[in-house]
């Protein structure tokens, strides 16, 4: 278990584990492999896949009873710290910090359920550049997504929907908040917004 923890947090070698716990390089690959396999063996079925009907369902009542109706989940992006950078990939992978970190775009719902994840872009690149290679809508594009229909103001729709930042473009999938609101309903809105979409923000604080 320390073998297989010390190499999936730090990233290092199985080489390394033998000057810590005295384990050799063939013995720690083992373990490492084992973990992993229970690992996708105890919790792929329920957490390693996309939603499911009845997964999306779930979360669209509940998006309901926020008074957001067919909302998805919330969508942000990460930046995870990159201790073991090589030394000649560092400019790209560095920012205003000094410091590598690669990027991570994820979906979380109210339970800190990571629906979607996308994995690996540098920091060099911002929330659109990610969202522009990432997945997410893949199956939006293929017309393989459940229709969910609502009205609002007037307007029908037939898409789910994720609540997202101000960097986000315009799009019917990303619902924003309003920027220095005014009136009370605008200020209700915002303030609804902005609370549901730290959703997200609680799953990168849990990772």
């Amino acid at each position: 278990m320390t073998v297989a923890l010390w190499i999936l947090a730090y990233g290092v070698t199985a080489n390394f584990m033998d000057e810590y716990v005295r384990i050799a390089k063939s013995i720690a690959m083992m373990s490492l492999k084992k973990f992993v396999a229970t690992v996708v063996a105890i919790f792929s079925e329920e957490y390693l896949r996309s939603p499911n009907n009845e997964d999306i369902a779930k979360l669209l009542a509940h998006g309901q009873n926020r008074g957001f109706p067919s909302m998805s989940g919330s969508i942000d992006c990460m930046h995870w710290k990159w201790k073991n950078c090589p030394a000649a990939w560092k400019g790209m992978y560095c920012g205003h910090i000094r410091e590598p970190t690669i990027i991570l775009e994820a979906v979380a719902s109210y339970d800190l359920w990571i629906c979607h994840s996308f994995f690996g872009l540098p920091r060099s690149n911002n929330d659109i550049n990610v969202l522009e290679r990432s997945h997410i809508f893949f199956e939006l594009a293929q017309g393989r997504t459940p229709t969910v229909n609502y009205s609002i103001n007037g307007h029908d729709y037939t898409m789910g929907y994720y609540l997202a930042n101000g960097i986000y473009p315009k799009w019917l999938t990303f619902v924003k908040t309003i920027l220095a609101p005014l009136g009370q309903k605008r200020k209700l809105f915002a303030k609804a917004q902005e609370a549901y979409m730290k959703d997200v923000e609680r799953a990168f604080g849990v990772l």
